[in-house]
């Protein structure tokens, strides 16, 4: 092991024992036995220039403009490709399930879910049976939604 260890010091140059390949078992004693007498080595720095790492390129993603929102009314679980081809064309989709049986409309928000969630988006309920998808790219804001409840525009007391 230690002659494997020797081998590689000398090959990267941090011991300087030329003749180190065709050494016995007796000389090698008697150069431990030198080395332990001698001076400590000094350290010599490493002539290897590293290197500059290279920026990244720059990521350009085309997200789209949003210039409008989808409204769908579903009536039947097979729908839910219109859906989803809106949802990933960049688009917010608010989907309107009224008009639908319950366990169709369970279905249809299990897959309003999944993708969503593959597209690292967000769903949200508006109503009961009204949902809103948006995509990554599109933030909702909570405050709005919390001024317009504590308004008293409807209150007529």
């Amino acid at each position: 092991m230690a002659n494997a260890l020797r081998k590689m010091a000398n090959y990267l140059g941090l011991m300087d024992d030329p003749d180190f390949g065709s050494e016995t078992p007796e000389s090698v004693q008697s150069h431990r036995a030198l080395e332990s007498k001698s001076k400590p080595r000094e350290f010599r720095p490493s002539t290897l220039a590293v290197a500059p790492a290279p920026t990244p390129p720059a990521v350009q993603l085309d997200l789209p403009v949003l210039d409008r929102i989808v409204t769908l009314h579903p009536r039947f679980y097979n729908e839910a490709r219109t859906i989803g081809e809106q949802y990933r064309e960049g688009n917010p989709v608010i989907i309107n399930l009224t008009d639908m049986d319950e366990s169709e409309r369970k279905r249809l928000v299990d897959f309003a879910s999944g993708l969503v969630f593959g597209h690292h988006g967000t769903i949200e309920r508006v109503t009961s049976k009204v949902f809103l998808l948006s995509p990554a790219n599109i933030r909702v804001s909570n405050e709005d939604k919390t001024a317009a409840a504590e308004a008293s525009f409807f209150n007529q007391s």
